[in-house]
């Protein structure tokens, strides 16, 4: 697995802050990267993984909802080549589950069900790329706790 690159190496910054319980730190940071990369512009596994990582900042579920939409078009535009070289052991596929996830519950907090029914199927329909380790789990798990919640 390479390693992770420069922007990269600051959105795990940015993660460690929100873990920290230094969500406003996390958010300025990530936006700070977002300018740098040239915003959506910029290169799409950058654009996914500082998306991602900015919607789980957010106070408002409509601003969550739009950073995990924007996360999930540049996952649209990657390759698993990229995805290698950015240092992901994986394809991009296993990106999906986790976008599909997030966004079923953005719009399940929304009070949009059937949206969030259709990500949490598409959720699942590509939970296979996932390994069967903590993270595969942590996902796998998610999406079951998501599918109770919307009965």
């Amino acid at each position: 697995m390479a390693e992770p690159d420069a922007v990269m190496a600051r959105i795990g910054a940015g993660i460690a802050l929100r873990e920290q319980g230094e969500r406003g730190a996390a958010r300025d940071l990530f936006t700070q990267v977002w300018g740098e990369i040239g915003g959506e512009a910029g290169d799409p596994f950058h654009c996914c993984a500082l998306a991602h990582s900015m919607a789980d900042v957010q106070e408002d579920v409509h601003e969550e909802l739009a950073w995990d939409l924007q996360a999930l078009t540049a996952a649209d535009l990657l390759t698993n080549e990229r995805v290698a070289r950015g240092g992901v052991d994986g394809s991009v596929a296993g990106f999906y589950p986790s976008l599909h996830l997030n966004l079923g519950e953005c719009y399940r907090k929304l009070g949009e069900i059937d949206k969030a029914r259709e990500h949490l199927d598409h959720g699942r329909a590509s939970i296979d790329a996932l390994n069967n380790d903590g993270y595969g789990q942590m996902i796998t798990g998610g999406l079951d706790r998501l599918a109770d919640r919307l009965g």
